[in-house]
């Protein structure tokens, strides 16, 4: 089921004013969509680490060349699409893609049943000052056709909530008409096959506020949610989330996805192998 704009954001505002936080969680397989919209989640997100991801492998993947980032996430809509009931669904959207007419991959989104669009994979992930980033941006594949992007999919009528990493990005996103800005403290900690190296959560907590009061100097209207990083368990959302100021919610993908299942399938192994008899 898909949800027009207004549709959507109408329901994300509701549900700040109800003074509950927004989450957003991504949807590697049909399983992980249903059974995060039984739990009243607000958005499902489909990108292509969420299949690398539930196939044991780091979300950095998605960053790599190991597929077509958006065939994988039209592959993945068809699995995941049918299982959702009442649930915006965004589309990871590659937007440094060459080989994708933005304007046209948009509309097929939109065909296929999402209701919004977020920018992953990103090159937001990659050191700014590293000579890779810079040639990166240097040779047409950089950070700006992200956001081109977006303000491709906010033309089209579509949901959009991008990945920023600095201020200056959640100035372009905002102005580009952005309707959720996810602030990204990169690679999420924990687990079996997550990052080690990572902010603390108190410095966390001042970016995320930075990137909220930049995107809100341009439109005091978009709202602002935190992701990744530290910011991995309920607890470390809750103190984000309680040491901002206009901050409204949390997108886990790893944290709703890869966390829970890591330990449930583990935990019901070794309970069936302590099974006496």
């Amino acid at each position: 089921m898909s949800f027009t704009h207004e549709e959507s954001l109408t329901r994300l505002r509701e549900t700040v004013s109800s003074g509950e936080p927004i989450v957003g969680a991504g949807a590697g397989t049909g399983m992980s969509a249903k059974f995060a919209e039984r739990g009243d989640v607000d958005l499902l997100i489909i990108y292509n680490s969420g299949r690398y991801r539930m196939n044991g492998r780091g979300s950095l993947a998605g960053l790599l060349p190991y597929g077509d980032a958006n065939e994988i996430v039209l592959d993945m809509g068809r699995q995941v699409l049918p299982v959702v009931e009442d649930t915006p669904v965004l589309a990871g959207v590659n937007g440094t893609d060459p080989f994708r007419q933005m304007d046209v991959f948009i509309e097929d989104l939109r065909r296929r049943g999402f209701s919004g669009v977020q920018n992953f994979p990103t090159v937001g992930l990659i050191d700014e000052d590293s000579q890779f980033r810079q040639n990166i941006e240097e040779t047409g594949m950089g950070y700006d056709k992200e956001v081109d992007m977006i303000r491709e999919a906010s033309e089209q009528g579509m949901l959009t909530c991008p990945y920023v990493f600095s201020e200056d990005q959640a100035r372009e996103m905002a102005e580009a008409g952005a309707d959720v800005i996810v602030s990204h403290m990169g690679l999420t900690t924990s687990g079996d096959i997550g990052a080690e190296t990572a902010l603390d959560l108190e410095t966390a907590a001042e970016r995320v506020q930075a990137h909220h009061d930049a995107a809100t100097d341009v439109d005091e209207d978009v709202l602002v949610i935190c992701h990744g990083g530290p910011i991995a368990w309920p607890d470390d959302a809750e103190y984000v989330l309680n040491n901002t100021e206009g901050v409204v919610g949390f997108f886990g993908a790893s944290s709703l996805e890869r966390l829970p299942t890591e330990d449930a399938i583990e935990n019901q192994a070794r309970e069936f192998k302590a099974i006496e008899f």
